[in-house]
């Protein structure tokens, strides 16, 4: 009982408006086909209460996005299959996704699990009711859970609409760089607000054109509204932002395309 729990990058990113304390987005996902974690169900050595998760981790358990996930399938009618199934079952991740890096590895841990757990334990939920389980946890879970390639989202992360077009051959790196998620969007609010309306307006562009042919005719800082704040917090990222090379999500990683 195996799945793979892809990474993604945001082709593009634009914050649009607020909504209380949260960022309005617009942004194209596409998940990375050559960066996974891979999360498997193996039966315990010994029976237990205990929900057991093996891997590498930035948290405890009780902090991780799969533990969350747990603890809401366990809310369910069907709760108790969950509960008998992890008795005798333990989650085992292999990382391969850099944590803390735009890429989505937490919030695709957690959507992988709860779409194995669904098959494993016959909960017969559909993605729509996945991916609003998933977005309690974290606003890209329902990204993860709807298995598109690709996708424009909107919302804070909650409206997600298939975009027609395969996935392209993307190279990711993570600089050894901590941005800090809530400080980039901090440093937004702070400094870049004024330019929400046009925005809004560059972004009704994005969302209809081809991921390659934004990649070819557009900037990084153009097209990440959080790559200009995370280059403020963070300067030693410039060493980084080549030629053809775009920001995903709030950072660190860059990604390009090619053979």
């Amino acid at each position: 009982m195996t799945i793979r729990a892809h990474a993604k990058v945001n082709i593009f990113l634009k914050i649009t408006g607020l909504r209380g304390n949260y960022h309005l987005l617009s942004s194209r996902f596409m998940r990375v086909e050559n960066l996974y974690d891979t999360l498997s169900f193996k039966p315990k050595e010994q029976p237990g209460d205990t929900f057991a998760l093996h891997g590498k981790f930035g948290c405890e358990t009780e902090k991780n996005t799969i533990y969350k996930a747990y603890k809401l399938l366990l809310a369910l009618p069907d709760g108790k299959k969950v509960e008998h199934f992890f008795h005798e079952h333990a989650v085992t991740v292999e990382k391969s996704i850099p944590e803390f890096a735009g890429l989505g590895g937490g919030s695709s841990d957690a959507a992988a699990f709860l779409r194995l757990a669904n098959e494993v334990c016959a909960l017969n939920l559909d993605r729509t009711a996945l991916g609003e389980i998933g977005a309690k946890i974290g606003a890209d879970i329902p990204f993860f859970t709807s298995g598109y390639g690709a996708a424009n989202v909107s919302g804070i992360g909650e409206v997600v609409e298939p975009f027609n077009e395969a996935p392209l051959n993307l190279h990711t790196v993570t600089p050894p760089i901590a941005c800090n998620t809530a400080k980039v969007y901090g440093q937004f609010r702070k400094k870049y607000l004024q330019h929400l309306t046009e925005n809004e307006k560059l972004a009704k562009t994005l969302l209809q054109m081809k991921s390659a042919d934004i990649l070819e005719h557009y900037k990084a800082a153009e097209i990440n509204d959080l790559f200009p704040p995370a280059r403020d917090l963070c300067p030693e990222l410039a060493a980084y932002a080549k030629e053809r090379w775009f920001f995903s999500g709030s950072g660190s990683t860059f990604f390009t395309t090619g053979a």
